[in-house]
């Protein structure tokens, strides 16, 4: 049996929000040095701040427990993370020089945004994305 749908008069379009995101410049120097110091391994951790209308301002950082690390990935169990309502996001390095996430970077996306931090781990190698892989404005402040 065939099932006939009915189609709508008026198009639905859907407009996904433009987000930003502000990175405070301290937390921003505290990523690059850890990027840094886990160098030539990946290093993550979790992103601190608020989010209002969408845009996300980000503040804090916290190293995620029992996280682990190689050259090709890291991550953590996110079962054993306390209740936190601050928590916006995370933040990985890329030792590959690579700033594009991964599909296991967006299977495994966590809260609002992530950043990804690619090598040589300077002020402009600081990426933002959200959960579908778009690339999002990022403004360190």
């Amino acid at each position: 049996m065939f099932f006939k749908t009915k189609k709508s008069d008026h198009a639905v379009s859907i407009v996904k929000n433009k987000r930003d995101v502000k990175l405070k410049k301290e937390v921003a120097d505290s990523i690059l040095s850890y990027c840094c110091m886990a160098h030539p391994n990946e290093g993550i951790l979790i992103l601190r701040g608020k989010s209002k209308k969408g845009n996300v301002f980000i503040d804090g950082l916290v190293i995620p427990p029992f996280s682990f690390s190689s050259c090709h990935s890291s991550g953590f169990p996110h079962n054993m993370l306390p209740g936190d309502l601050s928590y916006v996001g995370t933040v990985h390095s890329h030792p590959s020089g690579s700033a594009k996430p991964s599909v296991t970077d967006l299977n495994n996306f966590f809260q609002l945004i992530s950043l990804i931090v690619r090598f040589p781990y300077s002020d402009g190698d600081i990426f933002a994305w959200d959960s579908d892989g778009h690339s999002v404005q990022l403004d360190i402040v």
